[in-house]
């Protein structure tokens, strides 16, 4: 990317709360990232570290309250999320952005057919013609290879498989031909043979369209053959962030290098996985200090007791650790 271009998605100290009855639940807690024009990037980290709220933050797709939402800048491709009004959001996602969920199945509404969510998704972004919008539905399902896409735009969701709902998802999720797309562990709820599928399809199209592309995933595997950068989260912090290359192959944060040794095929030729002790955090009541320190190998007092800032520890890579080796 040129100096001057605009990152597609900038984030700077996010911080994402829920009010409950019994205090503030922090989901997110100070996230810093950017995603360029054309990259990839893989967030990473076990269930509750953030990655998917940080996504909706920033697609506003967060209802607010009870998600109190703060950040020094949350911005979609140059334009600040945090001040744009309800039509320039609405505008914003899709055109700018579109977002893969998990669960398919969720995603569609069931009394519709596939096609009518479809056109009606094309036609609410761009000035097209039913007849025009139907033509266009047809060819994306194609794309994303499905057979007898005609057939399957007059089915309703509960028709189709998982894997046929998903790939129905990810050609809605391109119709109005974003310039970023969000997909949050769009492989969870499929067999491995179809998971691998869509994770090609979706990596093809990315490189078909130009687009970027964030990779919310709790599986290492997943963002090995798929993006360019990977941002590690754990607690609602970032714990590190390098090239996906680089984490791989030395892991500067603690908890990076756990996630690696309890990752099948990654754990330094052991025969047993190496398990990483205690719980995730309660966002809830949050540990002082990094919140890995708990459950980090060489952590010591000052760990337990001061924050550690994300820092330049090589070129295109951070972490947040007082103990980096």
């Amino acid at each position: 990317m040129s100096a001057s271009a605009t990152p597609l998605v900038e984030i700077r100290e996010l911080t994402v709360s829920f009010a409950q009855h019994d205090g503030l639940v922090q989901a997110v807690r100070g996230v810093t990232l950017h995603v360029d024009p054309g990259e990839s990037l893989g967030i990473v980290g076990e269930s509750g570290s953030g990655k998917s709220v940080s996504c909706m933050a920033v697609l506003r797709l967060l209802r607010s309250p009870p998600a109190r939402i703060t950040a020094t800048k949350l911005a979609l491709a140059g334009v600040d999320m945090m001040q744009a009004d309800k039509k320039q959001i609405t505008g914003m996602r899709g055109r700018v952005a579109a977002m893969i969920f998990q669960d398919p199945m969720t995603a569609f509404d069931p009394v519709f057919t596939i096609g009518h969510q479809i056109i009606e998704t094309i036609r609410v972004h761009r000035n097209v013609s039913k007849k025009a919008a139907r033509a266009e539905a047809q060819d994306l399902l194609e794309r994303v290879k499905i057979r007898n896409a005609a057939a399957i735009l007059d089915s309703y969701p509960h028709q189709l498989s998982g894997g046929m709902l998903q790939r129905a998802m990810i050609a809605m999720a391109l119709s109005c031909q974003p310039q970023i797309l969000f997909a949050d562990e769009p492989t969870t709820a499929l067999d491995v043979t179809v998971q691998a599928q869509i994770l090609q399809l979706i990596k093809e199209l990315q490189q078909e369209f130009g687009m970027g592309l964030i990779m919310v995933t709790h599986d290492l595997g997943v963002v090995a053959e798929t993006v360019d950068r990977v941002v590690v989260m754990y607690g609602g912090k970032v714990m590190e962030q390098a090239p996906v290359q680089d984490i791989f192959d030395s892991p500067a944060h603690p908890y990076t290098k756990a996630l690696l040794g309890a990752m099948p095929g990654q754990a330094d030729g052991r025969a047993r996985l190496t398990e990483i002790p205690g719980a995730s955090p309660n966002p809830a009541a949050p540990p002082t200090g990094c919140p890995f320190h708990p459950r980090c190998p060489v952590a010591d007092a000052q760990c337990a007791a001061e924050v550690p800032p994300l820092i330049s520890v090589a070129d295109g890579r951070q972490a947040a650790c007082w103990r980096l080796t």
